[in-house]
């Protein structure tokens, strides 16, 4: 049978849906690219997306109608992505589809919490015509773990080495470690904000959805008082697993910390330091050597990549094509791979990672 899949993502940074097309039959964590597509969210589901982060008037209904626009949007990027690459819906054995985060809250209120993607995965078989794996993080939260972050599993297949240790950073919304060991072990966990505080602030300031290269954020200078208070933040030092959001790390949470009268690209500034050292502290001494692949759409602001590269002297930090796989596309591959691990039987999470209870099969089927 076909190993071709599909997978679709949606991250925390809003900016649409990221379709990958993907040859697994290989097996033993190899796969061949054969597209890519993106498509930007239109303004007002992007708008309704962010305001979902937060309680509102109404949710169940408007999370619904979100679930279906959602649904919608990917259906039209895999449409795209089918005629792009020449292959049949026929020919493709399933797609893997995260749906958008609004809430994360694992292990908290009765011991097992929740997270939320939207997404009708139904709507998405119907229109499609490919069998939807989807719902990729409850079980684990179910088995007592984070259901988050998933992609080590992943990274471990497709970057992993037996004779190098491997850290892969993926910078979107939020921003995550995958620590591996030559020797097989991973570790992996949020490090804290990725993009996502630095794309509100200048979309606040300068109506742009991100700062493109860092460029207003170089033109600002740090403000070591802020610096400090928001890195006070308990999050930061909590042992791993360990996972966060947008219900954390938001617009309020930054405004809490300021003074009033901050030059606005002074606080941009400080935000690339605080995703940066963020980061950088996350890292244990005994993993500060060797190659920081990055990877999601962080790797492509080049002030935060020179301010990686200068707080680990002792890594090699390039972008994750170093290794043969796009920037933009590592995060929807892994789902992808989610997707072949469901139809296979096969247990998508790594317990170490999320703490869960162990191996777990992920994701619920729609047929096509």
């Amino acid at each position: 049978m076909s190993e071709l899949y599909i997978g679709l993502m949606s991250g925390t940074s809003l900016d649409g849906v990221d379709a990958v097309l993907v040859d697994l039959s290989a097996g033993d964590g190899a796969m061949r690219l054969l597209a890519h597509q993106h498509d930007a969210f239109p303004q007002a589901l992007r708008d309704e997306l962010l305001s979902l982060n937060s309680p509102g008037d109404n949710e169940l209904h408007r999370a619904a109608l979100a679930g279906n626009a959602v649904a919608r949007s990917y259906a039209d990027s895999v449409a795209k992505l089918l005629e792009k690459s020449g292959q049949r819906k026929q020919d493709v054995r399933a797609l893997g589809a995260h749906g958008q985060t609004v809430r994360h809250r694992p292990t908290e209120f009765d011991g097992c919490g929740y997270t939320s993607q939207l997404l009708n995965g139904s709507l998405l078989a119907e229109q499609c015509g490919i069998a939807v794996v989807c719902d990729l993080r409850s079980r684990d939260l179910a088995a007592g773990g984070q259901g988050a972050p998933l992609v080590p599993a992943f990274h471990r297949a497709v970057f992993g080495r037996n004779d190098a240790d491997v850290a892969v950073l993926n910078i979107g919304g939020i921003s995550n470690l995958s620590l591996l060991a030559r020797d097989g072990g991973s570790l992996g966990f949020d490090c804290g904000p990725g993009n996502c505080l630095m794309d509100a602030w200048i979309q606040r300031h300068q109506q742009k959805d991100f700062d493109a290269d860092g460029a207003w954020a170089a033109s600002g200078r740090v403000l070591p008082e802020l610096l400090a208070r928001l890195l006070a933040e308990p999050y930061f030092r909590q042992a791993a697993p360990r996972s966060t959001g947008r219900d954390l790390f938001n617009l309020p949470w930054l405004e809490r910390a300021m003074q009033g009268g901050e030059a606005a690209a002074n606080v941009q500034a400080t935000l690339l330091e605080l995703t940066a050292q963020s980061i950088a502290d996350s890292l244990p001494a005994e993993s500060r050597s060797g190659d920081l692949l990055v990877c999601g759409g962080g790797a492509l602001n080049g002030s935060l990549m020179r301010r990686l590269q200068a707080l680990l002297p002792q890594m090699r930090v390039q972008p994750s094509d170093a290794r043969g796989v796009p920037v933009m596309q590592v995060e929807a591959a892994a789902f992808a791979w989610l997707a072949q691990r469901f139809v296979h039987g096969l247990p998508g999470n790594l317990p170490r990672v999320t703490g869960a209870a162990g191996p777990r099969i992920l994701g619920a089927l729609y047929p096509a």
